[in-house]
């Protein structure tokens, strides 16, 4: 009898943010991996997890703050159930801090936890550890045919929603008052979070001809972009493991990323293109030294590229295989 698995994310249906994208493709592995699997938001109630009016086997909760009630609903309704909480950003780098006991509470009504990079143990409390399982997001590659680079402006990235986590005015800051020789132009998608980062977009764009925001894009369009561009910048202040390192790395374009631990946790320690966080003086430098010599942006691909086979399909299937394991059961 196939596996039940409930899948709980706090991003509702329609949402382009990562957890939704996240639950999504995940549901489409655990059925590739012969699951059937139930969807809901975390705000849904344990009811939401049953499939066909029985209990799940397995529940999976996207986010240990923002699904922590459902997370315990979830343990009172089915106590024989094995739940496994899947770690993001906000929940390691910020609610670990401003909401302890939330976070805390969530690690411990958990079987197992979900890890989405490789440096996620730096941060977590060490008796949690030994429940720690690691599974990279995957992405598929550019279709064939896709534009190549070799247009007049030596285009620079940002792709993802506008909001303090992201730091995602950094690279327009970065390229304010270039050299007139420079053909350094950052191109910038994503739904502003507020409309305060709407505005502060738009009075970039109006002092800065270097800077682009075309704001929330369909997915195919910002695939057009990443085939184009020389270049993407992921600025974050905290990762829990972002989509767009795994869509960058396959797609074969180089990054120049902030120094945190869910970028060098996806990227390697040895990457060749991290800058402190918020500096903009050392991403500026970055920029420049890029559109300079081509053989850093090369040896950067090959770096991007390298790393590419954790990103594939087939990989998050059998990371996911290995959680199910993990919690004693066979898909």
């Amino acid at each position: 009898m196939a596996l039940k698995v409930a899948l709980i994310t706090p991003a509702g249906r329609g949402s382009h943010a990562g957890n939704r994208a996240t639950a999504t493709r995940w549901a489409g592995r655990l059925r590739e991996l012969g699951c059937r699997v139930r969807v809901s938001g975390s705000g849904e109630g344990a009811d939401a997890c049953r499939l066909a009016g029985r209990p799940p086997d397995l529940v999976l909760a996207l986010h240990a703050t923002r699904s922590h009630a459902a997370i315990r609903a979830c343990r009172e309704a089915f106590p024989a159930c094995p739940l496994v909480v899947v770690l993001t950003g906000t929940d390691v780098y910020r609610f670990q801090h401003s909401h302890p006991g939330i976070f805390r509470d969530s690690l411990e009504a958990s079987d197992a936890l979900v890890g989405l990079h490789d440096c996620l143990a730096e941060d977590l409390p060490p008796r949690f550890l030994s429940r720690l399982q690691v599974v990279h997001q995957s992405a598929l590659p550019l279709p064939p045919g896709a534009p190549q680079a070799g247009r007049r402006w030596f285009e620079v990235l940002v792709a993802g929603h506008l909001r303090e986590e992201k730091d995602s005015l950094r690279a327009a800051l970065a390229v304010r008052d270039l050299p007139a020789s420079s053909r350094l132009r950052v191109v910038q998608l994503g739904a502003a979070h507020s409309p305060d980062w709407a505005d502060a977009a738009r009075e970039e764009m109006a002092r800065n001809p270097c800077y682009r925001w075309l704001g929330d894009l369909p997915r195919w369009r910002v695939r057009q972009w990443m085939a184009r561009a020389r270049l993407m910048v992921i600025s974050s202040r905290m990762e829990g493991g972002a989509n767009v390192v795994s869509e960058a790395c396959v797609a074969g374009l180089p990054v120049l990323a902030s120094a945190i631990p869910g970028n060098r946790g996806l990227l390697g320690e040895e990457y060749a293109g991290y800058f402190p966080v918020a500096d903009t003086a050392a991403l500026r430098d970055l920029l420049l030294h890029a559109e300079a010599t081509p053989a850093f942006v090369e040896g950067l691909r090959r770096q991007v590229q390298a790393r590419a086979p954790l990103f594939r399909p087939e990989a998050e299937r059998e990371g996911l295989a290995r959680v199910i394991a993990a919690c004693g059961l066979t898909p």
